[in-house]
């Protein structure tokens, strides 16, 4: 199944991401989940961010859209999951941090050197690089599949 989803990025004052420790799993990712039905992803990222960190955030931009073989998930229960995804940077405007102990176990800022002793799933391998590069413009893989030549 391919489903949309939202991944949002916050740091603190130190240029640290705000990471959580993922109760399935137990890896560490960035807040985020599915766009619900008839949901922006702007708001689904507001919402989950909300639902899974307790802090309210405004989107500020669009860090990157991703999809590919590192974004394809088999859970516990066997269903697998192609999520294709928007990374949103936010600013946290309120709210308290506080894993909600049903998805996040736990809650932390994270430096880049920090993310090598860190249970990572295969697409935080991809996205958290492009974060902490610092790129000014939205990331994205640049196609591989080009149509037929005609000729």
């Amino acid at each position: 199944m391919l489903v949309p989803s939202v991944t949002v990025i916050t740091f603190d004052d130190r240029g640290r991401v705000l990471l959580a420790r993922h109760a399935d799993a137990g890896v560490w990712v960035a807040p985020g989940g599915s766009v619900d039905p008839h949901e922006s992803p702007a708001d689904a990222a507001v919402r989950e961010m909300w639902e899974k960190t307790g802090l309210r955030v405004e989107p500020t931009r669009v860090l990157g859209v991703y999809g590919g073989p590192e974004f394809h998930v088999t859970y516990a229960n066997g269903d697998e999951v192609s999520y294709s995804m928007a990374v949103f940077e936010c600013r946290v405007i309120g709210g308290t941090l506080r894993p909600d102990r049903v998805e996040t176990l736990e809650l932390g800022y994270f430096s880049e050197t920090d993310l090598a002793t860190l249970s990572l799933p295969p697409w935080a391998k991809v996205v958290l690089p492009d974060v902490f590069a610092g790129h000014a413009k939205t990331r994205f893989k640049a196609p591989t599949w080009q149509p037929p030549s005609t000729g």
